[in-house]
């Protein structure tokens, strides 16, 4: 797909920040290529970006995707990963990878873990069979991946847990980091190609434990960093005055990754909080489902309204979909049960945030961010409440007993 230098050391460079707000565009450079931020990494959980081959994944404009530790632990096994000579190889891609920690899956299985300060026992969501994950395991196995980016193991607090328990998550997120730094370093050229490690911020929407949060992890120093604990059920307005205090909190010079959060509006506003790298499986989740987007919110493609509709999916999209199919035949093929219908869905989307990241970048570049992020962000608002709109009139009415 690309001809790289694998031992080039990773570096992070700002090319040009706005003067009217926090946004900046940046390079990432890796042995497995050079990705520009703002970037959006499409999520490949189980070694795969489900219903698209890698080389579509590649013709979207995607660099840099996700790969997820814990599934991949799970199946096929990450010593067996290993001996493919990691995640690049075993699955084909040849751009950048990063790959996440595991703490957010194990501590999302609620009733099936148990936290103490070693780690987490838990339970495959598989077969229920009991493994016990902690800060050297996460290490391990992501290195066996052979990410590019490797993510710290931290803890995760839910959304309106009792603040003494997210003081205790902060204070865990902090101690793991550190055994996640003994263990690896930083930063470390293995097998032909350097890997580094972020570290994570938590602390909920609690600003004196973010600011507690922030402190201790950009403390060592680490290639870059993460907000986390954000998207995990909070109101938008409470995730969007974190991720500015957050942003703000982290080091200029490194790259700011806002975990898990995917809504176009959410991504425009928190650009322009200075937040450099994204990650969701909304584009991929939603086509899968038979939701399509488009600048101007989504769109449920399966509804009987887009039968004989001839247009394609986004007038303004570049994608080859929507260059040569209609409304009307890629509904027709989720009528069918065609998995054409979600490849198609799947492909588009993934060119959507693509083509969105790269408009994102130029208007940062030509300094009128706050301007187009404004009306990017106006326009899919009001699209989203015009199809709300239509929904509920459409929406069947109940009849009352007589």
């Amino acid at each position: 797909m690309s001809e790289h230098k694998l031992d080039t050391p990773f570096s992070f460079t700002v090319d040009h920040a706005a003067g009217n707000c926090r946004a900046r565009t940046g390079t990432l450079t890796t042995g497995h290529g050079v990705v520009e931020t703002p970037v959006f990494m499409p999520v490949g959980t189980v070694g795969s970006v489900k219903a698209v081959t890698f080389e579509q994944v590649w013709d979207t404009g995607a660099r840099l995707i996700l790969g997820n530790t814990y599934h991949l632990y799970l199946r096929p096994g990450h010593e067996l990963v290993g001996r493919f000579g990691g995640l690049h190889k075993f699955e084909g891609w040849d751009g950048v990878l990063l790959t996440d920690s595991a703490g957010f899956q194990v501590f999302s299985l609620n009733e099936l873990n148990k936290i103490t300060e070693d780690g987490v026992e838990f339970r495959s969501h598989l077969d229920g069979s009991k493994h016990f994950f902690n800060p050297e395991l996460s290490m391990e196995i992501q290195l066996a991946l052979g990410s590019d980016i490797v993510m710290a193991f931290d803890q995760c607090a839910a959304y309106g847990a009792d603040p003494a328990e997210v003081a205790r998550a902060v204070e865990r997120t902090t101690r793991w980091l550190n055994r996640c730094k003994d263990v690896f370093g930083g930063r470390e050229m293995r097998e032909g190609w350097e890997r580094v490690l972020f570290g994570i911020m938590q602390g909920g929407v609690d600003e004196t434990l973010r600011r507690k949060s922030a402190a201790e992890i950009v403390e060592l120093d680490l290639p870059g960093y993460a907000i986390g604990g954000l998207s995990v059920g909070e109101p938008v307005s409470a995730m969007r005055e974190v991720t500015d205090l957050a942003a703000g909190l982290l080091p200029n010079d490194k790259p700011r990754y806002l975990m898990g959060v995917g809504f176009p509006n959410d991504i425009l506003a928190s650009v322009e909080m200075g937040v450099d790298m994204f990650d969701c499986v909304l584009p991929t989740r939603m086509a899968r489902t038979g939701t399509v987007l488009t600048r101007d919110g989504r769109l449920v493609i399966k509804n009987q309204t887009y039968a004989e509709d001839s247009r394609p999916i986004d007038d303004e999209c570049g994608c080859p979909v929507c260059a040569r199919h209609s409304r009307a035949y890629i509904r027709h093929l989720f009528q069918a049960h065609e998995i054409l219908g979600p490849t198609l869905a799947t492909i588009h989307n993934l060119h959507y945030y693509q083509e969105l990241m790269a408009e994102i970048r130029l208007a940062i570049r030509q300094d009128r961010y706050p301007v187009y992020a404004a009306a990017a962000i106006g326009r899919w608002e009001a699209g989203e409440e015009a199809r709300l709109a239509a929904a509920r009139s459409t929406k069947p009415k109940g009849h009352r007993p007589k």
